[in-house]
This record gives C-alpha cells, structure tokens and sequence, in this order.
C-alpha cells in the first residue's frame, strides 16, 4: 500500500490535470494522464517531488507544503513550491463561520499578529517559510506590570491562514493551528552560592533531602519549598519515595514524646520507649556521624538538647581548619577529575597526578602559588596552631613533568613560564589527636615549550607519627582498609647489631600501573592495598624475532613480574617490628615443576609465557580495639598463569608474520584477591540446630530469649546488681499498675455482678 503523503501528493497531480482538462476541454485525455502519473509516481517515489516543482515552475502554480500544520511550539516551518516571483506572503487570524463552520476564504487584506514571517530561498522553486512568536512564554505573576506574558496556562490558541498573493489574488494557503502552553519557570532562579548545612550530629539533614539546588526546583522533589504549585502538578504522581524524598515515616507509638490522651493505656508512661528524637534512624543514609546518648531522665520529662560541643581533638577523616576556619586545601582527584579546592582529611593520606594542557602561561592558583598563601595558621586540634614550614625545591630536568605534543615543532618561538608550581607535598606529624607539625615541600621550575605542552603535576600529603620524622604505618595494631600492605626482607647486615636478631628491612609491595598508552614501557607502579582486589596490567611489544627465542622471552617477562615483589616477607600486622621475627610472615612463591621450558610450537608462537601474576592474601579478625575489628595477614602465596603467546596473521595481513620487526601487543597482568578466614568455625551444626529457629535471636525477627535481656548476664550496659534491683521495681509497678487500674477494676465489677 502506499504511503499518505504519496497519496496526497498524487492526488494534488490528479486534481491539476483534472482542472486542466476542463479548461481545455479534454476530459477524457487529461484524465487517462493523471491515471498514469499516479501510476508512474509510486514507481518512480525518488523523483516525484521533482517532477512536481517542475510541473508548477511552468504552469505558474503555487502550493504549500503541507497545506495543514499542527503545532505547539512558537516556530512553525513550512514550504512555498512553485514560482515564487511576486508573491508576497499575508498572515491573519481566522474563524469559523457560526452557520456553516468552515473557515473564510483567503484573502490578501493585510492584519497585524503577533507572529513574524522570514523567507528563505531555497532555489528558484522552491522558499522555506517561517513564522515565530513575538511573545513570552512566561506565565504572569500577581502584580505582574510586564504585559509580555502569558495570563493563562494555555497562553496561545488561535488558527491562522498564511495566504500566497500575486497582485493582492491568494495564490495558495496555508493553515496553521497553535495550541502553545505557558512555561513553568521557577520563581527564584538558581545561583551557585552554597546552601549552609548544619551540623549533621545534631540536626538532621533538613526535612527535604531531595532539595538539591539553591533557590529552584527539584524535579521530582515533592518537598521542595521552590516548587510552585503549577510545578507540582507535572510530577506530583511521581514524587521520590521515602526519607530522601522527605517521606519519613512518623514516630512510632510507643515512644514516650507520642502519648496522646486517647487510646493511651493505663501502663504506657511505664513501658514506653524514651529515645531522644535527634536518633533519626534515616540520618545514616546522609552522613557519618555520631549517635546522641540518652540521658538518665525522669520519663514524663522531654530531654533537652545540648549545645555543640566546641571543636577539640581531631579524628580520622575530620577536615583540617585554619585559624579563620576555612578548609586547609590541596587538588585532588574526585570522580575521576582533579578538584583545586578539596579539603585535606586527618590521617588521610593523598598522592595524585594532574594532567594539564598548557598553551599560555598561568599566573593563578594552582600553577602559581604564592608562599604567603601556602604559609598558612593551622589548628593543630589541641586548642593552639601549626604554622606550616615551606620548603622550595628548583628543579631542572623536567622530563617527569612535560611531554611536547607532536605539532609543537611547527610552531614558531618558544614561551617562558617561571615559577610554575611542579609539585607541593605536605607531610604532617600527629600524635594522639593533634598535628604537631606540618612540613610542605613545593616543587618549582621554569617551563619552556613550543605551540601546546602537556604538564603533568604532583600532589601528596602524608601523616608521620611522631614529632620528628618517621615511617608511615598501616593500623594500630591491625591493618586497616585501603592502607598498603608491609613488605621486607630479612636485612644480614643487621644481625651483629641486636643481639643476633634478623632485622626487617621494610619494602614496598607493588601491582601494575598503566598510564599513557598502556604499554610496559611507560607503565608505572602503584601499592597493593590492604582489602582491595584489584586487577592490573600492559601491553607489551612482541615482535617474530621474539617469538623465535622463547626461553630468553620467558625470562624477560618473569623478571618483569618479580620486579614488583621482591620481598621475602610480609608485614603481619599495621605496625610491625622490624627487630623481630614474629610479626613477620614468609611470602609463598609458586614453584615451576616442569624441569625445562618446553618448546615452541611454531617459529610464530611461544609457550609457558608467565603472563599473569596472581597475589592471593588470606587475612583474619584476632580481636576488637575500641570497638574496631583487628585484621591480621595469616598467608600470601604468588602463582603465575602461564599462556601461549602466537603473532596474529588472519584477514590476509601477512605482514606482521614475515617482517622480522613488525610487533604485535600482548598482555600481562597482575591481580590481587584478598580472603578473610574466619577464626574459629567450630563444630558443625546439627540438623536440628539448622532447621530450628525458633529461639535463634540472628535469623528470627522475634527473639523470645531478649524478652528479659537487661535481667540476664548478657547485658552489660550496667551492673548486674543494678540491673536486677530496676529490673524488680519495674515489675512491681507494672503488677501494682495492673491491680489498681482498669483491668482489676472490670474484674471487680463482674465479680460484684454475678455475686448480686
């Protein structure tokens, strides 16, 4: 079946010809012709709008297309087809007629809009008409004195006939229905000032989470106070669901702060649950922070809320202040793009690389420091300051730092930058809760280049415990999460000096680092963390000069491997002693069983190639310091994957197989996975002990045994004594509660009732 506008545009063919034949006089011929040319357009569909602007070029004949338009937008396109020299285009306002309902006629009369038309030529058939509001969108506010707007929400609704004319006679139309909405702006336009977030400990994160831009709506934002009501009703069956859309749920009815005066059993002031309302339950979806302890108060008084504790002690991950109490700053790598501005976190340690591509020179931050805004007063969390001690260091050799981009020696003359900041570390010593001392070493030099350069800077920051320096460690005692793992190697020098005790030389364990292009030869390192599995690697260059000796290209990819762990020994625990054995444990290598390396396939392909090296960890939970799990290493082993290793020749590219030099990239990878042993799994458990959970308080939502839990021994929140003697008054009031009040008072009447 053919499609509509074929149909339409076959049927205008029909209708042309059939006028034509009438004028003429040849019914029957003209009719028989537009036959055919229906016929031959769905043939021939490329071409049919050709032969249409030709046909009405020589006939002198004007059309629309298409002659009807819907919209609901302020522009409206459409196209003029024909001989357009001396037309003049004419735009009004129709009506139906109230008797027959059709609209008027076209005419030429001109009439102001409030629509504006621009022509295009498109040809010497053909103009592209356009037709724009001249009107606001904006929906009127009250006391609105800007008469461009819009006084409703459906701002535009009118039909309009574009007329074609020559010599003030319509040569063609076009209808045009608008229906154009109003636009729902917000009544306060957003800004980038910061919104002012109270403390998270003792306010929740306000009552509308979802409200994430200053001064505008939200979409989907039902609690948001910037949303009009005209916004509300576009998402309102949508709005975000529970507390982060401020859908809280209520205070449940046993706590103390609901009693109401109906419904209220005689028993509740006893037995009612008094928690401070700041323990939101929700507010651990938003913010780390503390839980506010409740007070030893009489339960028909509401607590009061304590003020904020000054700030004191520093812990980890608190941000360091200054003196002005603004945020101590170094750039940092966020969501995989370097931020100027983050803040430094206590024992929190940085190293990142920036990438920027320098074309001028920068005479701002961070680029340009200036030593007064680096020397800066920081509280040292002990109620005094650190002012921080900057150390410049020129360098210059700046391979590290530049790479020249391949169009710079077509550019003429070189730039000068001076004093370009390279690098800045801090190293910050702490002891207890305090900063004792900060240390920045800033790194600069002058940077000379052609056209563009690619500057690559460096930012770390380090906490030393102690007063003078020392080695960084990875817990106290066991190792925490993220920090790296502690390798060494027994140090024979040493075992004269210390009562012949081996001495512990401390090394670092690495992994692959790809950078750049991926390949080994640029390829960097970077530590092996404790508790995070991860997956390295790159590519390295084989050609079939390589191939054809296999044993010496075995030996250079395992001495590639090894170079990242040459250490004999591991670190047991965060912070080891390296004068004793006994928090050291031996790494376990994989040993090749194979007695020679057994020979290539082809003079294309080698095998036994250790191209993957695997770090399994096996660690364990030893006991709790404040709370906090202590994790120990109990095992590293080191396995290699071996693979075969054949140059690619498929597709028919030989090339890469008969040139000697021509290379290929092959993998190699590295990957760490870390398996916590549980410490002691005990016997296994019987049927019934599996099947029965009944009084199993960890897999039964009703834990019958904790009924009476501040009675039992496993409370210890208190004295047992004590326990026991609050224990034994609550159940007196609660036995004197039940005969003096309305269950023995119903009791008594249906005694006294059935006595009588």
């Amino acid at each position: 079946m053919p499609s509509c506008d074929w149909f339409v545009v076959v049927a205008r063919f029909h209708t042309q010809f059939t006028n034509m034949s009438i004028y003429c006089g040849e019914v029957l011929c003209m009719d028989t012709l537009a036959n055919m040319l229906y016929s031959v357009a769905f043939i021939l569909r490329p071409t049919y709008l050709f032969i249409f602007i030709s046909l009405v070029h020589t006939q002198n004949i004007v059309d629309f297309q298409p002659s009807f338009i819907t919209t609901t937008g302020p522009t409206v396109s459409a196209y003029l087809l024909g001989n357009s020299s001396g037309v003049s285009l004419n735009l009004k306002t129709v009506f139906p007629v109230n008797t027959t309902g059709s609209l008027p006629s076209p005419s030429c009369a001109p009439e102001v809009t409030q629509w504006a038309i621009t022509k295009e030529s498109l040809g010497k058939a053909a103009i592209k008409v356009q037709l724009k509001l001249n009107q606001s969108l904006r929906l009127c506010v009250d006391n609105d004195t800007n008469t461009d707007c819009c006084s409703k929400p459906l701002c535009v609704l009118e039909t309009l006939q574009l007329s074609a004319c020559v010599d003030g006679v319509p040569q063609a139309s076009l209808l045009i229905q608008a229906r154009i909405h109003a636009l729902l702006l917000p009544a306060n336009v957003g800004s980038d000032n910061a919104s002012l977030i109270p403390n998270q400990v003792y306010q929740p994160l306000g009552s509308c989470p979802c409200d994430l831009t200053f001064r505008a709506c939200d979409v989907r934002c039902c609690c948001d106070k910037d949303c009009s009501k005209e916004l509300l009703r576009l998402f309102l069956p949508y709005c975000l669901p529970g507390p982060f859309g401020g859908a809280v749920p209520p205070v449940p009815e046993y706590q103390c702060s609901e009693k109401s005066s109906q419904n209220s059993p005689d028993w509740f002031p006893f037995l009612c649950v008094h928690s401070p309302i700041e323990n939101n339950p929700h507010l651990g979806l938003f913010y780390h922070g503390n839980v506010i302890p409740s007070k030893p108060t009489l339960s028909f008084q509401r607590p009061q809320l304590s003020a904020p504790m000054p700030f004191i002690d520093y812990i980890q991950g608190n941000p360091i202040f200054t003196l002005s109490d603004q945020y101590l700053t170094i750039p940092q790598r966020i969501f995989g793009r370097c931020v100027n501005g983050a803040p430094l976190a206590f024992l929190e340690n940085v190293n990142v690389n920036c990438v920027t591509w320098l074309s001028t020179c920068s005479n701002g931050s961070p680029l340009h420091t200036v030593e007064e805004d680096l020397r800066a007063n920081v509280k040292n969390g002990k109620g005094g300051s650190v002012m921080v001690d900057v150390i410049d260091q020129l360098v210059t050799d700046l391979s590290p730092f530049i790479s020249e981009s391949d169009d710079a020696v077509l550019s003429d003359g070189r730039l000068v930058c001076e004093n370009v900041t390279l690098a800045l570390d801090y190293k910050f010593y702490w002891m207890e809760n305090s900063i004792t001392s900060i240390i920045l070493t800033r790194t600069v030099g002058t940077v000379s280049f052609r056209g563009n350069v690619t500057l690559t800077t460096k930012y770390s920051a380090v906490f030393l415990n102690g007063v003078v320096t020392s080695e960084s460690i990875s817990g106290n005692p066991g190792y925490q999460v993220g920090r790296p793992v502690i390798g060494g190697f027994i140090n024979t020098l040493g075992n004269n000096t210390n009562n012949n005790t081996d001495l512990i030389q401390k090394m670092t364990i690495s992994i692959w680092k790809t950078v750049n292009d991926g390949l080994c030869s640029t390829a960097d390192q970077k530590p092996l963390l404790f508790g995070m599995n991860s997956t390295s690697g790159c590519l390295l260059q084989i050609s079939k000069q390589n191939l054809s000796r296999c044993d010496p290209l075995r030996d250079a990819v395992s001495s590639l491997q090894e170079a990242f762990i040459t250490a004999t020994h591991v670190a047991k625990i965060g912070n080891p002693d390296v004068t004793t054995l006994r928090d050291w444990l031996n790494v376990t290598f994989e040993v090749d069983t194979k007695n020679s390396s057994p020979a290539s396939m082809t003079s294309n392909s080698c095998s036994h190639i250790p191209s993957h090296q695997h770090i399994h960890i096996r660690s364990r939970i030893t006991g709790m310091v404040e709370g906090e799990p202590q994790r120990q290493i109990w095992a590293v082993h080191v396995s290699y994957s071996r693979s075969i290793w054949t140059l690619e020749c498929g597709g028919g590219d030989l090339f890469s197989c008969e040139d000697e030099e021509e290379t290929q990239l092959f993998p190699i990878t590295s990957s760490v996975t870390f398996t916590e042993v549980p410490v002691n799994t005990g016997p296994p458990k019987t049927r019934f002990q599996i099947n029965f959970t009944e009084y199993d308080c960890e897999r039964n939502d009703v834990c019958w045994p904790e009924l009476a839990f501040p009675l039992t021994p496993a409370y210890t929140g208190e004295p047992y004594s004590q326990a026991l003697a609050k224990g034994m008054i609550l159940v007196f009031f609660f036995i004197t509660a039940s005969i003096l009040g309305t269950p023995w008072k119903q009791i008594r009447e249906a005694w006294n009732t059935a006595a009588l």
